[in-house]
């Protein structure tokens, strides 16, 4: 049994490879500003921001890594390091032990907190100044319906 496939449009493709490219680009980009900046990179931000905005400031894993871009391998690895740096914890379920939490501590936090302040500036260099607000909603409109 053989299934007809269509091949992408011509702007189909197009569009595939520049969100591919600018994704690249500006995640480059922003690495780059953290680093000059003293600053751990962009993966410890994005676990300790969605720990921060959860309900009391905890996950569990598979919860981080369904909200975040990080591989299971690799987030165990950072979890193992920011527990290392104290701005995580782990702690065993009540309920049965077996389970575990991942809690932001208050170095957690400020750090965070810290890390924002060179990203949102980043974010504004590589991306704000150069798109105007109506056409900022546009593209993340148009984003969203890959969500």
């Amino acid at each position: 049994m053989s299934e007809k496939t269509s091949n992408p449009s011509e702007a189909v493709t197009s569009a595939w490879t520049s969100i591919m490219r600018a994704r690249e680009r500006l995640l480059a980009a922003i690495e780059a500003d953290l680093k000059a900046a003293a600053m751990p990179p962009l993966a410890w931000y994005d676990v300790l921001w969605e720990l921060a905005r959860s309900q009391d400031g905890m996950l569990r894993p598979y919860e981080i890594e369904e909200r975040t871009l990080l591989a299971q391998y690799n987030l165990s690895r950072l979890l193992d390091r920011l527990e290392r740096e104290g701005l995580v914890r782990r702690e065993n379920f009540a309920e049965d032990g077996r389970g575990r939490w991942v809690v932001i501590t208050d170095a957690g936090r400020k750090l965070r907190e810290r890390i924002w302040t060179v990203y949102a500036r980043s974010i504004e260099t590589h991306i704000g100044c150069k798109l105007a607000e109506n056409e900022a909603k546009a593209i993340a409109g148009l984003l969203d319906r890959f969500l």
